[in-house]
């Protein structure tokens, strides 16, 4: 067995999904996935569902002790557990039962995402005011605790339905670049929550990924990926959109990590309402990926063992069919980069 296969849970030229699908139906959803994403499959999300089916519903499910309800603003933290809670926890068993009964028997790397600490606390609303939780500390700490113990049974249960599976923990921190930047707003819209000190972060981070027990990735589609960040705190892996990764210091930092030998989950591919004219092929995908890692002066001759292509993000903005497009061509482009390494592209 090669070191890398040993390094990452995933085979070569793989490919999976950042989360969210299109439709209600979470076994359809099901059958896309594991037919286009026959490598790493994931555990769906089915936003259009409506509330708590979005992530910070599903997020709100495994709080433990840590109750919360929707509001006209959105989630907010509550005196006691309510129906919007409730049906948030149905929503997500009705996915875990099909994902049993789909896939109950799979043997390899399954992904389950959730919410990261950092995003939640900037979503959720105190109970007594409309800021963020994000503006008291003592909550985002108690949020921090309660969603580790969660996501750490949530693992374990996918574990039970699944038991051949290699889970693949990853957290969604769309909100992390925002936090750090001090530009979440309070309730007003006339200040902003101040800036969270890196250390502060990345040991949330670590303390949700430690109590999972799961290979640990960080998902972040937003621009400015913290990427240090995310290797200080144990990710195992880092997971962006290709697209928004500007400028230099944002690819020096990508190469810190890919040198350092994290897992690299690079959203290739924007879903087809995103791409005017003709789309693309995969090879033109794999190209612009080799050329990347060619800017950084890094070797490509693992590329295709260390990285696992995704969209670009989350897939729910998309029809049915336009899912299974960008699920096939991300999978298509994986299996093209063995061949363009060895070509030498660029």
């Amino acid at each position: 067995m090669s070191e890398e296969s040993q390094r990452f849970p995933w085979p070569a030229a793989a490919a999976t999904g950042v989360g969210s699908m299109p439709g209600s139906d979470p076994a359809q959803a099901m059958a896309v996935i594991l037919g286009e994403l026959p490598d790493v499959p994931h555990l769906p999300e089915l936003p259009g569902r409506g509330a708590g089916a979005d992530m910070i519903g599903r997020a709100a499910t495994m709080l433990v002790d840590v109750p919360v309800e929707m509001t006209a603003g959105g989630w907010k933290l509550a005196a006691r557990p309510g129906r919007d809670q409730r049906r948030a926890a149905g929503l997500l068993s009705a996915d875990m039962d099909a994902a049993q009964e789909a896939a109950g028997d799979w043997a390899g790397p399954f992904k389950v995402q959730a919410c990261g600490p950092w995003t939640l606390a900037a979503m959720l609303e105190l109970p007594r005011s409309q800021n963020p939780a994000l503006a008291d500390p003592g909550a985002v700490a108690d949020l921090t605790a309660s969603l580790a113990e969660g996501i750490a049974a949530h693992v374990a249960e996918i574990r039970g339905r699944i038991p051949g599976a290699t889970v693949l923990l990853q957290l969604d921190e769309p909100s992390l670049p925002a936090v750090l930047a001090g530009s979440v707003p309070t309730a007003s819209g006339l200040n902003r929550v101040g800036a969270v000190d890196t250390t502060v972060t990345s040991a949330a981070l670590r303390a949700v990924l430690e109590a999972a027990g799961a290979f640990g990735l960080v998902h972040c589609c937003a621009r400015r990926v913290p990427f240090m960040i995310m290797k200080e705190a144990g990710a195992r892996a880092v997971s962006f959109d290709l697209s928004l990764l500007r400028g230099e210091e944002e690819q020096d930092a990508l190469a810190e990590v890919v040198e350092a030998g994290l897992g690299i989950l690079a959203g290739v591919v924007q879903i087809p309402e995103r791409m005017p004219g003709a789309p693309r092929k995969p090879r033109e995908t794999g190209q612009e990926l080799l050329e990347l890692w060619h800017r950084m002066g890094i070797p490509a001759q693992r590329l295709d063992q260390q990285v696992v292509l995704t969209p670009a993000c989350g897939l729910a903005g998309t029809t049915e069919a336009g899912a299974r497009a960008t699920l096939a061509h991300c999978r298509e482009t994986a299996r093209l980069l063995p061949e363009l390494i060895e070509e030498g592209t660029p």
